[in-house]
């Protein structure tokens, strides 16, 4: 009996010194008994990692769908972190500029001028020209631009446009074709792809310089006006209008737009000429179009804005999807 004694005995106390030890080690780690010490009496767990803020709504790279009714619509953005130009599949085709072409033509202007202050009356030029898109003070400033209305030899265009196609690397700008418009500043023909990159250029300090750039960005900003029949007269017009209508508060409210548009009712055609531009540190967009007068310009305003609105990303109201983290348990 006695061995039998001795073996119950050895197993009872194996038994016991479990029941000790499982607490005490239960104990250690509680107390987060890893070479740190402290600690609560429950077992400690590693908190989620907050997840980043989604980054602000932008214009990007997109689909658009427009149920364009008329015989030219064309549009491109350029993304002003990376350079890169994304559009329509004819986004290097060319249309009027019209009034479009002015944030070019003050820029070109002032950037001749380097530190120096223009005249008074000049200033003022410059300013109503964009804000108002006045035609009278933008010939004041395209001729002290040293712009020209002759025919120049080859079909060239004038100083002020060589010299956008120069410094703004336009690749498909030429001179309007309209013997009746020969020379005129808004029959220039311009691309989308070349409009956005104006409004880069302009925005980088390259076509104003350094001096005046915030000026132009500024009184572009500052476009007044609608659509509306007694904001349009015969020689200027309100142009807040399009894509600065497209764009949802939380875009707006991150820094100043800064726009050009530019629009005629072209008898000779029958058509609206309708440009919208607009630029802000990240993107320039610009869209272009041509339509039966029979549709108002507030149509061709309204085509400018849907551009813009199927550009923003994130959408407005998409969900934002966060990745799930586990919990970590000691």
């Amino acid at each position: 009996m006695r061995p039998r004694v001795t073996l119950v005995l050895a197993i009872t106390a194996v038994l016991l010194g479990g029941v000790l030890l499982v607490p005490a080690a239960y104990a250690r780690l509680s107390k987060g008994d890893s070479g740190g010490g402290g600690g609560g009496g429950a077992a400690s767990q590693v908190a989620a990692p907050a997840p980043a803020p989604p980054p602000p709504p932008t214009l990007a790279a997109g689909p658009v769908s427009v149920d364009f009714q008329g015989d030219f619509f064309s549009w491109a953005l350029l993304d002003r972190q990376t350079g890169a130009i994304s559009g329509s599949p004819n986004m290097a085709a060319t249309s009027s500029t019209e009034s479009m072409i002015k944030a070019w033509i003050v820029s070109d202007y002032l950037r001749q001028l380097g530190d120096r202050e223009p005249p008074a009356a000049l200033k003022k030029a410059a300013s109503v020209a964009i804000r108002d898109s006045n035609d009278v003070a933008a010939n004041k400033v395209y001729a002290a631009a040293g712009g020209s209305y002759r025919k120049l030899p080859n079909g060239q265009p004038s100083p002020v446009i060589q010299r956008a196609i120069k410094i703004c690397g336009l690749t498909d700008t030429k001179r309007g074709s309209v013997p009746k418009y020969e020379g005129w500043w808004s029959f220039t023909q311009m691309s989308p792809r070349d409009a956005v990159r104006v409004g880069d250029c302009i925005a980088d300090g390259k076509a104003a310089g350094q001096k005046w750039t915030k000026w132009v960005l500024s009184e572009m900003s500052q476009v007044s006006g609608t659509t509306a029949a007694k904001d349009q007269k015969e020689k200027s017009g309100g142009g807040r209008w399009g894509i600065i209508d497209g764009l949802p508060k939380s875009i707006t409210a991150q820094g100043p737009v800064s726009i050009k548009n530019g629009w005629t009712r072209i008898n000779d055609d029958a058509s609206w000429h309708v440009n919208c531009l607009a630029v802000t540190g990240k993107w320039s967009l610009a869209v272009m179009l041509r339509y039966p007068i029979k549709n108002s310009l507030d149509y061709g305003a309204k085509v400018c804005a849907s551009v813009a609105t199927q550009l923003v990303t994130p959408q407005p109201g998409a969900a934002l999807k966060v990745p799930q983290q586990p919990v970590g348990k000691l």
